[in-house]
C-alpha cells in the first residue's frame, strides 16, 4: 500500500495509478451528495436535463454535514453509508463522475461501473466527523437548499484522510481483507 497526495478534481490517469487499499489525502474542490439529491439528479438525467451543478469530472463525498458553528467553515462532516446511493451510481459515474467517498462496501454493479468508467471509490473512517470537518476550508450551498443538511455543497478541503476502497480496476479491499482474514485463519 502507497500514500499518496491528490488534489481534486482528478484526472482520470491520476486515478488510473491507485491501488485498492491505498491511503491518499485530498486536498482541492469536492462535493457533498446523498439519496435525495442523488435521486433528484437521476431523474433529471432521465429527462435530458442538465443538473444544476456539473459534476463531470468530479468528486461527490456522501454526506451531509451538520449545521456549520460560528467560526467554523463547516460542522461535523461524516460518511453515509454507499451502498445507499447504489442504485443511482452507474448512472452517476457514466454521466461523469470521476470519485466518490462513502463508508462501507459497494454492490457488484457499481464495481463494474467503476471498471467501466475508470473511476474510484474512496472510504471515510466513521466517526471521525469532527475531525474531517476541521478539513473543510470552505462550505457553499450550490444546489437543492431545500433539502438542508442534504443539500449539494461544493467543499474546499484539504488534506482529508481516505483510503481507496475500489480502485479503477473493480478491486476491492473490503474483499481484499476478508480474503485476508480466511486465509489468516485456515492457516490458525
Amino acid at each position: 500500500m502507497s500514500a499518496f497526495r491528490l488534489t481534486a478534481p482528478f484526472q482520470k490517469e491520476e486515478l488510473a495509478k491507485l491501488r485498492a487499499g491505498d491511503r491518499v489525502l485530498v486536498s482541492g474542490i469536492i462535493y457533498t451528495a446523498r439519496d435525495a439529491a442523488h435521486g433528484r439528479f437521476c431523474a433529471a438525467l432521465d429527462r435530458g436535463e442538465e443538473l444544476p451543478v456539473d459534476l463531470r469530472g468530479q468528486t461527490i463525498f456522501y454526506a451531509g454535514p451538520t449545521p456549520t458553528p460560528p467560526g467554523r467553515a463547516c460542522g461535523a462532516i461524516g460518511p453515509t453509508t454507499s451502498v445507499r446511493m447504489d442504485a443511482y451510481t452507474p448512472q452517476m459515474l457514466h454521466y461523469g463522475v470521476n470519485a466518490m467517498i462513502g463508508k462501507g462496501g459497494r454492490g457488484e454493479e457499481v464495481k463494474r461501473a467503476i471498471r467501466e468508467t475508470g473511476a474510484v471509490y474512496f472510504a471515510a473512517i466513521g466517526g471521525c466527523a469532527a475531525y474531517m470537518a476541521a478539513c473543510v476550508q470552505k462550505l457553499d450551498v450550490v444546489a437543492y437548499d431545500d433539502l438542508g443538511t442534504e443539500s449539494v455543497k461544493r467543499l474546499e478541503v484539504r488534506d482529508l484522510p481516505l483510503s481507496v476502497a475500489v480502485d479503477s480496476r473493480g478491486v476491492d479491499a473490503y474483499e481484499q481483507g476478508m480474503q485476508a482474514y480466511r486465509e489468516a485463519c485456515e492457516k490458525a
